[in-house]
C-alpha cells in the first residue's frame, strides 16, 4: 500500500506533547514509520515536502524531520504536469501547497494521503470525488486499518 505524508504529519511528532490529540496522532505517525521501516507500506514523498520541511526554523527539528524524509521509498519531482493539476486542485479551495502535494500524491498513485491538517481534512472531504485516494488523519486510518 502506498501512502503520502503531508508536512503536518511529519511534524506531529515534534509538536507539544501535552495536548492529548497531539499525543495520539504523534503516536499513529510513529506507528506509520515504523510499518514503513518494516516495509508493511511504502511512503512517497516529493520534493515539494522536503522544501517545506526545509523552511522550518529550528535547526534541530529541521534536521530530524530532513532526516525522516530521506526514510521515503520514492520523491516525486515536481513536474509542469503536477503543477498544472495543482492549479485545478487549488480551484476548489485548497492552499497552494496541500494542492502541490495533493497533486504528487496523485501521480505517484498513492492509495492514501495522511494528514493531521484540518482545514485540509475539510476541504478534501468536500471535494472527495477529486481524488482516486482517501484523504484522512492518521489516527483515523489507522483505526480502519487495523480493524
Amino acid at each position: 500500500m502506498k501512502i503520502y505524508l503531508d508536512t503536518c504529519c511529519l511534524n506531529r511528532p515534534f509538536d507539544d506533547q501535552r495536548q492529548p490529540r497531539v499525543r495520539l496522532e504523534s503516536e499513529a505517525v510513529t506507528l506509520i514509520l515504523e510499518k514503513i521501516h518494516k516495509r508493511e507500506l511504502e511512503w512517497i514523498g516529493s520534493d515539494v515536502l522536503v522544501y517545506e520541511l526545509g523552511q522550518t526554523q529550528d535547526a534541530e527539528r529541521k534536521g530530524r524531520l530532513m532526516l525522516l524524509a530521506g526514510q521515503s521509498n520514492h520523491v516525486v519531482e515536481t513536474t509542469e504536469k503536477i503543477l498544472d493539476r495543482a492549479e485545478r486542485i487549488e480551484s476548489s479551495g485548497f492552499e497552494s501547497y496541500d494542492a502541490i502535494h495533493l497533486a504528487s500524491a496523485e501521480q505517484a498513485k498513492v492509495d492514501t494521503f495522511l494528514t493531521t491538517d484540518d482545514n485540509l481534512l475539510k476541504v478534501a472531504n468536500r471535494n472527495k470525488q477529486l481524488f482516486p485516494f482517501v484523504v484522512i488523519n492518521p489516527v483515523k486510518w489507522l483505526e480502519e486499518v487495523l480493524k
